[in-house]
């Protein structure tokens, strides 16, 4: 099963997948900072977020430099405060606590303020190439309907089958294709109502 559809899926994706800034960065900065960027965020309105954040700050140590009030005003129109408080917090912790080195580890990663499952799942997988099947509400959405599965996917057991079906898929070898591909797929294709 895994092979089929991860050969289905790549098939897909390499004739369909978008041109995106972040994709195929292994940069852990810039995975993160996208990842935080898209959260709660269609990536129609967080693109031009991420590049005016790239821009400005090319690096944690110049976001983890860069005064509050202006973090905050850069962040203007996502809502969600929250994420840019605790992004800049993060910076700060990093290069501060941790030599401006992102860990590579989920442990190391799950530590710091802002980062769940689902971001240090990315950060593995995109910039450090590690085997961690990211599950974000585009993957909920079509692993559910692949599967036919009922539990709804907002509750902690639905989270649990869908990550357990997302790492039984998993190509190992290429993750970060992977799972940019099954993103790809929720956000173009499998929509909320289709």
């Amino acid at each position: 099963m895994r092979n089929q559809f991860t050969q289905k899926l790549f098939r897909w994706y390499n004739l369909y997948q978008r041109n995106l800034p972040w994709i195929g960065s292994n940069d852990p900065y810039l995975v993160w900072l996208c990842e935080v960027i898209l959260q709660q965020t269609r990536v129609e309105q967080g693109l031009a977020y991420f590049l005016k954040f790239q821009k400005k700050y090319p690096t944690v140590q110049h976001l983890a430099k860069a005064p509050s009030e202006e973090v905050l005003k850069m962040w203007e129109g996502l809502g969600y405060y929250s994420r840019a408080r605790n992004m800049h917090s993060t910076a700060k912790s990093i290069v501060n606590e941790l030599d401006g080195k992102f860990p590579d580890t989920f442990e190391g990663l799950i530590r710091l303020k802002g980062i769940g499952t689902y971001t240090a799942h990315a950060i593995l997988s995109y910039a450090y190439k590690k085997p961690f099947a990211v599950v974000d509400g585009n993957v909920l959405r079509v692993l559910s309907r692949y599967y036919g599965i009922r539990e709804p996917v907002d509750t902690p057991q639905g989270k649990d089958i869908i990550q357990q079906k997302a790492d039984d898929l998993l190509d190992h070898k290429n993750a970060a294709t992977f799972n940019q591909a099954m993103m790809e797929l929720g956000a173009t294709v499998c929509f909320p109502q289709n």
